[in-house]
C-alpha cells in the first residue's frame, strides 16, 4: 500500500507540473529524482539507472527517429510537397462532403501542434454552398484529423509506447487499427450523414501530384510491411528528399538544425530515465504484487490511468510516458491487447481533453458550442472503448 501512495504523490506532482505547462521531459527528470528520494535510492543507484536509461539503444533510436520526423515534416511543408498533396486531393474529391474528410485527414498526415487550425480554413472552403451546422464542421475537422495518431509511426505517441513496451510498431498498428476506424465511422455518421450531395467535376492530376504522395507511402511501407526500423526508413526518405528537391549543404545544414529540439531530447530521455528508476526501486514490482495479493482487477487501472492523464493533460505522450511504465508492472499486462487497450483509454481522454490544442482552435474556428462538439465526439469515444474491451478479452486469450 506505501507503493501506491508513493506512486500516485508522484502522479499528482507530474499532473500538477503539466498543468501549469512545464516541459515533459523536464517533469519526468524531476520525477525520476523524487522517485529515487521516495525509495532511497543511494546515488550511485541513482546514476547508474540514469545512465543505463540514456546509453540504451531504444532510447538513442527514439531520439534519431522523432528528430527525424521533424526534419521530414519540415522538407514536406517547406518545399511545396504538402501543398502538392491537398491540391491533388482536391482535383481527385469530386464529392464536397469527402472533401470536408480528406483535408483534415490530409493535413493529420504530418505532426503538427494545433494543426486543426490549418485544416478548419479548408473545411469552411469545401463546406460553402452545402447546409451544415457550425458544430458538425467543427466535428468533421477534429475527428477526421485525429485517426492517424492510432497508428502513424511519424507521431511521437505511438513511437514511444512502442519503445517502452517493447512491443514492434507493426503490432501496435494493427491493435490500433480498429481505433482509426472508428474514428472514421464517426466521422461518417454523426458529421457527413445528412449534409447534402454537392458535386464538382473530376480534375486532371499531375504527375507530379501524385509523387508528393510518394515519400509518405514509402515510410509506412518500409516500417508496416517491411518491418524496417523507423529510423532507418526516415533517414533513407530524408535524404531522399534532399536529393530530390536538390537542398544545398547550406539548406541541409538549416533544416537539420531546425530539426534538432531539446524538448524532444528532454521529453525522450525524462520519461525513459523515469521508467528506468521505476525499475530500479522495485516500485512496479510491489505494485503489481499489491494488486495480486488483494484481486484487484486490471483493467479498470489500465481504463482510468491513462484516461486521466490524457483527460487533464491533453498529450498522447503525456499519457503514454506517464503511466506505461507503470502500468507494465501489473499482472498479465504485457500482451498488445492490454497495451492496446491502455492507449485506447489514453487517447479517449486526450480527445475529450478541454485542454487539447486542436479541439479548443477548432471550436474557437468555427464558433461552435462546446457541447455539440463535446455530444458527437463522447459517441465516438463509447465506440471506441467498446472495441478496445473486445479486443482485449480476445487477444488476452491467445
Amino acid at each position: 500500500m506505501t507503493d501506491i501512495v508513493k506512486i500516485l504523490l508522484i502522479l499528482a506532482v507530474i499532473l500538477l507540473l503539466l498543468k501549469r505547462k512545464w516541459n515533459l521531459g523536464l517533469v519526468m527528470a524531476l520525477s525520476s529524482v523524487m522517485l529515487a528520494l521516495l525509495y532511497l535510492l543511494s546515488p550511485l543507484d541513482f546514476l547508474m539507472a540514469c545512465h543505463s536509461a540514456i546509453t540504451d539503444s531504444t532510447t538513442i533510436n527514439l531520439v534519431v527517429a522523432l528528430t527525424l520526423i521533424r526534419i521530414f515534416e519540415n522538407v514536406m511543408r517547406k518545399s511545396g510537397l504538402m501543398q502538392e498533396m491537398m491540391d491533388s486531393l482536391r482535383g481527385m474529391v469530386i464529392d464536397r462532403r469527402i472533401l470536408m474528410a480528406a483535408m483534415p485527414a490530409l493535413i493529420g498526415l504530418l505532426p503538427s501542434m494545433g494543426g486543426a487550425m490549418f485544416s478548419a480554413p479548408m473545411v469552411e472552403e469545401a463546406s460553402k454552398g452545402i447546409k451544415v451546422s457550425r458544430e458538425k464542421k467543427a466535428f468533421i475537422n477534429y475527428m477526421f484529423r485525429h485517426p492517424w495518431e492510432f497508428t502513424l509511426p511519424l507521431y511521437p505517441g505511438i513511437v514511444l509506447a512502442a519503445a517502452i513496451t517493447s512491443h514492434s510498431l507493426r503490432e501496435l498498428f494493427l491493435a490500433n487499427l480498429p481505433y482509426a476506424l472508428c474514428l472514421v465511422i464517426g466521422g461518417m455518421l454523426w458529421g457527413l450523414k445528412g449534409v447534402g450531395e454537392h458535386r464538382e467535376g473530376f480534375k486532371r492530376i499531375s504527375s507530379s501530384g501524385l509523387l508528393s504522395f510518394l515519400p509518405l507511402a514509402l515510410i509506412l511501407v518500409m516500417v508496416i510491411i517491411f518491418h524496417i526500423n523507423l529510423s532507418l526508413s526516415m533517414g533513407v526518405i530524408v535524404i531522399g528528399l534532399f536529393v530530390a528537391q536538390r537542398y544545398s549543404f547550406n539548406k541541409i545544414y538549416q533544416t537539420l538544425k531546425e530539426g534538432m529540439s531539446w524538448e524532444i531530447f528532454l521529453i525522450i530521455l525524462g520519461v525513459m530515465t523515469f521508467k528506468a528508476i521505476l525499475n530500479s526501486s522495485g516500485a512496479v514490482t510491489n505494485i503489481g504484487n499489491f494488486f495480486t495479493a488483494n484481486n484487484i482487477p486490471v483493467l479498470p487501472v489500465l481504463f482510468f490511468l491513462p484516461f486521466i492523464y490524457g483527460l487533464l493533460t491533453g498529450l498522447t505522450v503525456g499519457f503514454v510516458g506517464g503511466t506505461f511504465p507503470i502500468l507494465l508492472g501489473l499482472e498479465n499486462v504485457n500482451h498488445i491487447g492490454a497495451v492496446s487497450f491502455a492507449f485506447a483509454s489514453g487517447y479517449v481522454g486526450v480527445l475529450l481533453s478541454p485542454v487539447h490544442l486542436c479541439l479548443v482552435l477548432t471550436r474557437e474556428y468555427f464558433g461552435a458550442a462546446m457541447s455539440g462538439i463535446y455530444y458527437k465526439t463522447v459517441r465516438v469515444c463509447i465506440m471506441i472503448m467498446l472495441v478496445a474491451l473486445a479486443e482485449y478479452f480476445i487477444v488476452g486469450r491467445f
